[in-house]
């Protein structure tokens, strides 16, 4: 619980990954605004574009979104990411992408009572406990509960890929 509450408190003050936007800011824009306006997500941002999901992600939702830097799209197998950025390969993109979507609002704090989660493209994703660390899948959860107008973002360190990819 004590590991809930320090990423908690990260999230809230939203620690250098959101500089130049306070708390109340990023709460007042929507899940995709505020990953631009993080200066951390240009990568993220690309491909959601390159997948059509921006318009998605700005809907009402609520969404949780497990959000990778730009420093975990980078640590994919090289060529990884320009395979999955070209038009032919928009489908396999949009699987990936999704994969890191929960419908709903899944705070630090909510956590605590779940083992599992379905994501948008109906894959599940692990959730465990270790200690000081939150990790989803093989992912660690760097900063949490950055709250949007449509839901939250948790970043991560790793690019989720579902287990049919």
């Amino acid at each position: 619980m004590n590991t809930l509450k320090s990423l908690a408190a990260a999230g809230a003050v939203v620690t250098g990954l959101f500089a130049g936007t306070t708390g109340a800011q990023a709460a007042d824009m929507d899940i995709v605004d505020t990953a631009v306006a993080a200066g951390q997500f240009e990568t993220l941002a690309a491909a959601l574009t390159a997948a059509g999901l921006v318009d998605a992600l700005k809907e009402p939702g609520p969404f949780t979104v497990f959000a990778p830097t730009d420093a975990a799209f980078a640590a994919l197998p090289e060529g990884t990411l320009d395979t999955l950025l070209m038009p032919e390969n928009k489908d396999q993109l949009t699987a990936i992408l999704t994969y890191h979507v929960v419908p709903g609002e899944v705070m630090a704090a909510d956590v605590v009572e779940l083992s599992e989660a379905e994501t948008l493209n109906g894959e599940l994703i692990e959730i465990s406990i270790d200690g000081d660390t939150v990790k989803i899948n093989n992912a660690q959860v760097e900063v949490a509960d950055i709250e949007a107008s449509n839901g939250v973002i948790h970043v991560i360190d790793a690019v989720l890929l579902p287990p049919s990819h």
